[in-house]
């Protein structure tokens, strides 16, 4: 396809699409846990996992040279404040309204955790939340906050905390803000400083291009893995809970589109030009292995600046995620409480599941657990029994693919909007058919 010119879009849709047809072929052909199937997920990793390793792998470094870049470049500086504050705003507001969307949709779908049968896996996966739970219920909001502050950027440069992204992007500020200091006084030194930085910044952008292009490959991958080890039984049984998710996911995403229209802006063309990055944070379930695809999609395709596109991707990590600390922790929260003879519909209970869904988005991991962690947080401040966020594991992996997208989605229009109110956006580029544009 790639040597008939077909387009990229087009490449990862037919990657998507011959993963599921090859999954269930799998699925169906050999039975979960046989030999066959085992060790061909093996080789599945090889491609998807190793993909996705090969996008964090050069996640720090992107993030760090791009906002570094855009001081340099004189594209952010004096409006920083403005910008993360809006960046910071539409993303823990669009939390906030998820998580009435997901309260509307377990109310609507009369969900019930008493209706799901408590099985081996169940009270396990319970049993490991429970323990988890003691490292993260005692953390208040102003210690987050603290975590969210790089005490050592050499160490949050391997990743070792779930906060190291954010870490990055306050470091790499600060030694922007150092360097406009240098272009005032020292003209000689920030000339060096900025080919540096160009420099390396070019470089970086190469590696991204190169491991971008394996998209198709990496998305064919994890999707055929995904579908042949899928439990269908489980997914049937909890069908209700499945469309409930979904339903809340879908109208958030609506939601997102409504507010590119309230922008000015054509929602459809955010659609097309944000598939491929929403195609595989669905598929992978990990917005932070999506974060390369996520601002490559802004700054090429939807004229967003680096700086911004920047600021919007990391921050999208580990703060306001709508689908994982929005939609989902306040479902498991109306499920739960009638458990404990909790009204959920009480008017003081809905409001107080609202502002800790909103004050608990900040420093939810981006990558696999994330709405765990985010569920600990929200049911332990209700006095919720945390173990009972186990009771969906058998679909866990199918809601959640639906989530990470709808993550990457929150983080993406948070970027466009806020670039839209500063007037940088470049209404061209967003609006130039996305069969002129290359990846």
């Amino acid at each position: 396809m790639g040597r008939k010119h077909v387009s990229f879009s087009k490449r990862v849709f037919a990657g998507l699409g011959i993963g599921i047809v090859y999954g269930l072929v799998l699925h169906y052909m050999y039975e979960a846990g046989s030999t066959v199937l085992n060790e061909s997920i093996q080789w599945f990793n090889l491609v998807g996992t190793g993909y996705i390793k090969l996008l964090q792998l050069i996640v720090m470094p992107l993030v760090f040279i791009s906002i570094l870049s855009a001081f340099t470049k004189l594209t952010i500086g004096k409006n920083f404040g403005k910008v993360a504050g809006l960046i910071l705003s539409f993303l823990i507001g669009t939390t906030a309204i998820a998580a009435v969307v997901g309260i509307t949709s377990a109310v609507v779908f009369d969900l019930d955790a008493s209706q799901i049968v408590n099985g081996t896996a169940e009270t396990e996966r319970g049993a490991y939340i429970e323990q988890r739970s003691t490292d993260v219920v005692d953390r208040t909001l102003p210690q987050q906050i603290v975590d969210l502050l790089p005490a050592n950027p050499f160490l949050d440069f391997t990743g070792a905390r779930p906060t190291s992204t954010i870490a990055v992007v306050i470091f790499a500020a600060f030694l922007g803000f150092a360097y406009l200091g240098i272009a005032r006084k020292e003209e000689e030194n920030a000339l060096f400083v900025k080919k540096a930085v160009d420099a390396v910044y070019a470089l970086v952008m190469r590696v991204v291009k190169l491991i971008l292009r394996l998209t198709p490959y990496g998305i064919l991958a994890i999707m055929a893995r995904t579908v042949a080890t899928s439990d269908f039984d489980a997914i049937y049984s909890l069908g209700k809970f499945v469309i409930a998710s979904y339903v809340a996911l879908a109208v958030v995403f609506g939601i997102h589109l409504l507010i590119i229209s309230l922008s000015g802006l054509n929602p459809v063309t955010y659609m097309k030009k944000a598939a491929e990055p929403l195609l595989f944070a669905f598929t992978s379930r990990s917005s932070a292995g999506t974060l390369p695809l996520t601002i490559n999609a802004q700054t090429t395709r939807l004229g967003v600046p680096t700086g911004i596109a920047n600021f919007a991707g990391s921050f999208g990590l580990t703060i306001g995620q709508n689908g994982c600390a929005g939609v989902y922790p306040a479902m498991l929260a109306i499920m739960i409480a009638p458990s404990v003879g909790q009204n959920p519909l009480e008017p003081m209970f809905l409001l107080t599941l609202v502002a800790v869904v909103a004050i608990s988005s900040f420093g939810v991991a981006g990558v696999g657990g994330g709405a765990t962690f985010a569920a600990i947080l929200v049911l332990s401040a209700l006095d919720l029994p945390i173990a009972l966020a186990g009771l969906l594991i058998s679909v866990e992996p199918l809601i959640d693919m639906g989530r990470t997208a709808v993550n990457v989605s929150g983080s993406i229009v948070s970027g466009i909007t806020t670039a839209r109110i500063t007037g940088e956006i470049d209404k061209d580029m967003y609006n130039e058919p996305l069969e002129n544009q290359t990846v």
